[in-house]
């Protein structure tokens, strides 16, 4: 019951919980708390499939944590366009890739598994709902643990630990993402998170839904982001940068670049790979994580 995990995992703070479950009703008794939540049917929830497959792949549970929450935040759970509410799931002998994307900003990455059996190819790149990667990600709960995925034609199943996840498929076509990825780039520009992430913070707070925008122009040993927005004003915050090239504006949505800063620790290096203000700009870390992020437009 949805109310009832909310209730034991946020509010009870005792260490023991006692539940008492009859046909209609689920008792929860914690220290001086003692709650008494209406109950469903179990028969009316499908069962899940027990995970007794040959042939699957394995990877490890601290790299798989660390794909699904580099890429989920990508998606656009509200889209009816191609699949952009899931995250695309490429299976390989040795390599598993995990790629999202909402059509504004796209985020890859890879890690090393492993192949037991003869991996089926009804379904070689799945896209996996959204909803159910994040349950996947909060059902690995040791890191050192070994997850196993076997895909099929229309659902995919996940064991993690003692917890078997299924889901079915999002139906629809993927965009083709390696077309999106720049090969080149005129300008590198290494970052470090903590400070780039709260000026950028700092800039978001002068935008609007009408405008959204804010320019980052970079110049000799500075970076500036500039905002102005109907009603509220302007801002320019400046960060020193280790950049000796020649003066580069690109106009960014800060929510975008916000939610892939926020994943890292402060202290992180990120590289920036920027072509001109008017092209797709990377960030790229040292473990094969790729984030794509387009820029708006001048005139908007």
């Amino acid at each position: 019951n949805r109310c009832c995990r909310l209730l034991v995992t946020l509010e009870l703070t005792d260490d023991s919980v006692d539940l008492e479950i009859t046909e209609d009703a689920i008792c929860i008794r914690s220290g001086h708390s003692e709650f008494r939540l209406s109950a469903e049917d179990p028969a009316e929830f499908p069962p899940v499939s027990a995970f007794g497959e040959d042939a699957y792949h394995v990877v490890s549970g601290s790299a798989l944590k660390n794909m699904i929450r580099r890429t989920v935040f990508a998606t656009d759970t509200e889209s009816t366009r191609y699949a952009l509410g899931g995250v695309l799931l490429n299976l390989e002998a040795d390599k598993i890739t995990l790629a999202a994307t909402d059509s504004r900003r796209l985020a890859v990455i890879s890690a090393a598994c492993r192949q037991e059996g003869t991996a089926s190819d009804a379904n070689a790149t799945p896209v996996i709902p959204a909803k159910a990667m994040s349950l996947i990600e909060r059902s690995i709960t040791e890191d050192d643990e070994e997850v196993r995925i076997t895909i099929h034609a229309n659902d995919a199943l996940v064991k993690c630990g003692h917890s078997t996840v299924y889901c079915r498929l999002v139906e629809g076509r993927f965009p083709k993402y390696t077309d999106v990825i720049p090969r080149e780039s005129s300008v590198s520009i290494d970052l470090v998170v903590g400070p780039f992430y709260a000026a950028v913070r700092q800039a978001q707070i002068v935008t609007n839904e009408e405008s959204r925008g804010v320019d980052f122009t970079f110049n000799e040993g500075t970076l500036s982001l500039t905002s102005v927005a109907a009603d509220i004003g302007q801002s320019n915050i400046e960060l020193p940068i280790a950049y000796d090239g020649s003066e580069l504006t690109i106009l960014f949505d800060p929510r975008f670049i916000a939610d892939y800063l926020r994943i890292f620790e402060p202290e992180q290096q990120v590289r920036l790979d920027l072509i001109d203000g008017e092209s797709a700009a990377v960030f790229r870390t040292d473990d094969s994580y790729t984030y794509v992020i387009m820029p708006l437009s001048k005139d908007r």
